[in-house]
């Protein structure tokens, strides 16, 4: 979803502009500030795709907020709102990219339009298929697989920093050994994908190559794709970045959050795929990329939901400590994919063929059925064991093979097994969803006088907001923005019966700095202003 942002320090001009947009239904997350520098602040904190803005604020001025939006969101687009006398103002402004300015006499009609124009601007830059073709001949598919092997090599241990400079300037690695990495993980949903491997490797490529556009202008970043197929990233701040390295790892963790959503909305649109991101929010150092590659991978597992779409932002010290690498044989590692990425249809054609086979081969017993059964058993022991789910899945005949009757009968145990881990998968992701709307709504609930933005609830979870927002309609079937109105409409009636309260104290206490404003939003949810309503309790 797009988000705009309308500052102006004239809180007539703002709410206006606010309510008009809002009533197109336009499909904009909107969001307004008073002054430069509280559209900053919010611009810290999230992703803003298009700023409509007076050029003359008091304090910081719509210019200087130019300047700051070009240091943490590049491709935002800015609409600056002008008075007659402002040409030395709009002449320095026309001279960015992606900035146009309007009089503030020409009306809704002008704005509107330059909004829709913006959005058609910012639609038509995520159908990439000319820049998967640029990226494609930046980066050769030969070079991938080679860092890709790398990087399975770095997670066997600590290296020495001068080994890694050596290595990374041969395999073309643009990295600094010397500095701290933050590691992302993409997770391809592959219930959309063939099972076939030359496809997911294709899909897995085409995603890396896309993710180039996006992290090259304020990032040095190396994507490989994992033994288990999936993506992961390898990003430092750009040198171009000169700021305290502390402040610039922390920028950078924001603007990764930010383009991201729009690298998933790109291959969502572009290449029809969809997958989630757990994002580490601090930098490790190399000797410690094992240790943050599998304790991403395991918080990954923990998500709220399928996990489509959802950019997950990961603190260390909130991890569990992580269970060592799995060890499997290389012809299941397929199997161990499935598993991993919860795909149960994949996961149970496979084991079918896999069982097939070793009949034919092993002609109903033998060394061959039962390495495979031990292969098979050991992975689902190892699954069981790192989720502990001891107690709720019957595994004590999983290493004892002698106590199913035939091979057949092993082999059902096995699928069985199989598909009780399933089922414990999507009951836990759907439980962990509604353990995460519960805690938004309590924080609504407790907080009604308060910011409840879209980019405030989410960071109350560590969500990205249109995953949030997504999520939350998902599990209640009402959108999360009515939710909060029909929250302060009640409490709003609560306060109301109490006369001593006055109705601009009651407007206060739930998020209505003006009486204005809380009378407006009151009539307009049930007919009434607060006073017709206060009154009609009277009688």
């Amino acid at each position: 979803m797009i988000r705009l942002l309308i500052v102006d320090d004239e809180e007539i001009i703002t709410e206006g502009l606010f309510e008009v947009l809002k009533q197109l239904n336009l499909g904009l997350d909107l969001y307004k500030a008073y002054a430069g520098e509280e559209a900053l602040d919010l611009m810290n904190r999230t992703r803003v795709d298009i700023v409509l803005s007076d050029i003359r604020m008091p304090g910081m001025d719509g210019l200087e907020l130019m300047n700051n939006i070009r240091s943490h969101w590049p491709h935002c687009k800015i609409i600056f709102l002008t008075g007659y006398n402002d040409f030395d103002y709009i002449y320095q402004a026309i001279q960015a990219s992606g900035v146009s300015y309007l009089l503030k006499s020409e009306g809704y009609g002008k704005i509107i339009k330059a909004v829709t124009d913006a959005m058609n601007e910012l639609e038509n830059s995520l159908r990439f298929h000319n820049l998967i073709k640029q990226s494609r001949e930046k980066l050769t598919t030969l070079e991938t697989l080679a860092q890709g092997n790398y990087f399975r090599y770095l997670l066997q241990g600590a290296r020495a920093e001068e080994e890694l400079e050596v290595d990374f300037r041969k395999l073309g690695i643009a990295l600094d050994s010397s500095l701290p990495v933050l590691v992302v993980l993409g997770d391809l949903q592959r219930t959309n994908l063939s099972h076939s491997f030359a496809d997911s490797q294709e899909a897995a490529l085409a995603v890396k190559f896309l993710a180039e556009t996006f992290l090259t202008e304020r990032t040095d970043s190396l994507g490989i794709i994992d033994r288990y197929g999936d993506l992961v990233w390898l990003i430092q701040p750009g040198s171009g970045l000169r700021i305290d390295p502390g402040e610039a790892y922390v920028r950078t963790v924001r603007y990764l959050e930010g383009q991201f959503e729009l690298l998933q909305q790109a291959c969502m649109e572009s290449l029809g795929i969809t997958f989630a991101i757990t994002l580490c929010a601090e930098p490790c150092e190399w000797k410690q990329l094992s240790m943050a590659y599998e304790r991403i991978r395991n918080q990954q597992h923990r998500r709220a939901g399928d996990g489509a779409q959802m950019i997950q932002t990961v603190y260390m010290e909130s991890v569990e400590t992580a269970i060592p690498s799995r060890s499997l044989r290389e012809k299941e590692e397929t199997l161990a994919i499935h598993l991993e990425g919860g795909s149960r249809e994949g996961f149970l054609h496979l084991l079918r063929e896999l069982t097939e086979t070793a009949f034919v081969e092993g002609r109903g017993g033998g060394p061959f059925v039962l390495e495979l059964y031990y292969t098979i058993a050991l992975l689902l022991l190892s699954y069981i064991n790192r989720w502990e789910l001891h107690d709720k899945v019957e595994a004590t005949g999983l290493m004892q093979r002698e106590l199913h009757a035939s091979w057949q009968d092993s082999f059902d145990y096995l699928k069985r097994v199989a598909e009780s881990l399933f089922d414990l998968r999507l009951s836990g992701e759907r439980s962990r969803a509604a353990a995460a709307i519960e805690k938004v709504r309590s924080y609504i609930d407790e907080h009604l006088g308060e910011d409840l933005s879209l980019v405030r609830l989410a960071n109350v979870i560590h969500f990205n907001p249109s995953y949030l927002s997504r999520l939350f309609k998902q599990e209640t079937g009402i959108n999360l923005s009515e939710y909060i109105d029909e929250a302060r409409i009640e409490k709003a009636k609560e306060l109301l019966k109490q006369d001593e309260m006055k109705i601009a104290e009651v407007g206060v206490r739930v998020g209505y700095e003006t009486p204005h404003s809380f009378t407006r939003f009151f009539k307009k949810s049930i007919g009434f202003t607060p006073l017709e309503y206060r009154e009609g309790l009277r009688k």
